[in-house]
């Protein structure tokens, strides 16, 4: 908290703060802290990011002069003061441009590698709200828009039209609400949503079942996984090849690249899974979806450091999405260990 602020009889005040207990501001940054970073998430694709705007939301807070002058429930107040901080940042924000695409069937979905900001979410941390929270804060983290397929598809949609969207659709508020959170009208409400939805049923004709992970990974996916991380250590790029979809694609962020179809997929794997050195994987879940932790020792090194997290999408037996993250400051966040 910034110097100006002083403690008198267990509150905090000082210029444009209001006399809230400080164990009540405690209680709300308990409670509220993991449902808005996965709001932040959401509304920002970036990990890191919303953790930086976690703590802004919380500073925000302390600094509004309304505070809990009975406009809004504290639940409200607080998305009210996430959602604009995370507005702020897209309108700013250049580069989150993504690029326009043309090509095959997949073309038209945005990637990782396209979207150098998107990163990995532990569903370990999703787990805390959900043991937490049985209510309206549970449906609020709910993994089926946490896939990697959906924060993709949501980066087409202008700042407002996401914010709209991930209120109404996934966070489950009234027009009426969220027209108050945005200072809009509810037709404005309204519009925005049937506009965000038009565009996400361009990409995804089937609906949410189509980015939709399974519930845990199974008996069968846990094999298949086991197998891509065998095929890692043994360093055996064709073992891993015989898993692939006739339809697969690869892609690696940061704008690493992308690859699709089983023949492409597969000489980029020939070429470059034993190029840097050898492997030593740990499973993770991600997203919703099984996945894999890389440490990677290079000629020379005599310990396994993080490279890689990746995550997987198996349908009917075969490997049919890795979306892989050259981003090791993020095994922090997983809980992995600095090295192997």
């Amino acid at each position: 908290m910034s110097a100006i602020q002083t403690r008198q009889a267990g509150k905090l005040t000082g210029p444009g703060y209001c006399d809230l207990p400080v164990e009540d501001f405690d209680d709300l940054v308990r409670r509220y802290r993991r449902e808005l970073h996965v709001h932040c998430y959401r509304m920002l694709g970036s990990f890191d990011e919303a953790e930086e705007h976690v703590q802004e939301v919380f500073l925000r807070a302390w600094r509004s002069r309304e505070c809990f002058q009975d406009r809004s429930s504290p639940r409200t107040w607080l998305y009210r003061v996430a959602t604009n901080a995370c507005l702020d940042t897209l309108r700013r924000d250049a580069r989150r441009t993504v690029p326009s695409r043309s090509g095959g069937p997949s073309a038209s979905r945005p990637s990782v590698a396209v979207l150098p900001w998107l990163q990995p979410y532990p569903d370990s941390l999703l787990d805390e709200v959900a043991a937490d929270q049985p209510g309206p804060e549970a449906m609020a983290v709910s993994r089926e828009t946490m896939s990697l397929a959906f924060l993709a598809a949501i980066q087409l949609l202008p700042p407002r039209q996401r914010a709209v969207l991930i209120l109404r659709d996934v966070v489950g508020w009234p027009a009426a609400e969220v027209a108050g959170l945005l200072d809009v009208s509810v037709p404005a409400v309204t519009s925005a949503l049937q506009r965000a939805r038009t565009t996400l049923r361009d990409q995804w004709p089937d609906g949410r079942l189509d980015w939709a992970p399974a519930a845990e990974p199974d008996a069968r996916q846990r094999l298949l996984l086991r197998r891509f991380i065998d095929a890692h250590e043994q360093a055996d790029p064709e073992a891993l090849i015989a898993l692939l979809r006739d339809d697969v694609r690869l892609a690696i962020s940061p704008q690493v690249g992308e690859w699709n179809g089983r023949t492409d997929v597969g000489d980029a794997l020939r070429g470059g899974m034993n190029s840097l050195g050898r492997w030593r994987l740990l499973p993770i879940v991600a997203n919703g979806r099984p996945g894999a932790a890389g440490y990677l020792r290079r000629p020379g090194e005599t310990a396994f450091l993080p490279f890689v997290l990746t995550v997987l999408c198996f349908e009917d037996g075969r490997l049919a999405d890795i979306a892989a993250f050259e981003q090791p400051s993020m095994f922090t966040a997983f809980g992995l260990p600095a090295r192997l």
